[in-house]
């Protein structure tokens, strides 16, 4: 037996898909698909709060430099603000790499909920539902490649298109033919 995927809640081996608890066996699944949900406004509305923390000392620094130019005071004056304007812009410095850290954790994670879904036994069933991108690649990877790896079955005949919203890949990532595999 080999294993494609395995964590606490979702194992893949070459002869079944196990997900909290429940196991579909590989010969018994014959379509595999995903599905995409909607946008969650709240990601996004945080990746542009990070956006905006990184930029507000920026836009501080060139403010204050500008505003020295402007005011046309003494130049110790002048130094003065532009002196902590840049200390003000070199303030992101040591904040930037966390917050880039937070922004790339958050795309890995996604903005949607990611389903899968396979036909077993005849009727649709919902596999795995996560907003993790990241985790949702690799465990429908992982199903692809265990598909892929079973022995040639008698050949079944495919389900109709897919709805909209939906992927469903063969093999080679086409539409699906008799005997699909994800």
């Amino acid at each position: 037996m080999i294993t494609y995927y395995d964590d606490r809640s979702v194992q893949v081996t070459s002869t079944a898909v196990r997900v909290d608890g429940r196991s579909y066996p590989l010969a018994e699944l014959t379509t595999v698909w995903h599905r995409r949900g909607e946008r969650s406004w709240r990601v996004l509305a945080g990746r542009g709060a990070i956006g905006a923390a990184l930029a507000g000392p920026l836009v501080t620094a060139v403010l204050g430099i500008g505003l020295a130019v402007w005011l046309q005071r003494s130049a110790v004056v002048t130094i003065a603000i532009v002196g902590v304007s840049v200390l003000i812009g070199l303030a992101v410095g040591p904040v930037a790499d966390f917050l880039f850290e937070y922004l790339d954790r958050s795309y890995a994670r996604g903005s949607r909920e990611m389903e899968m879904w396979a036909d077993w036994r005849g009727r649709p069933v919902r596999l795995l539902h996560t907003r993790d991108a990241m985790k949702f690649g690799q465990i429908y990877r992982a199903v692809q490649r265990a598909m892929e790896s079973l022995p040639a079955a008698p050949r079944r005949t495919a389900p109709g298109p897919a709805a909209p919203g939906q992927n469903v890949t063969g093999s080679s990532g086409s539409r699906p033919s008799p005997r699909s595999k994800p």
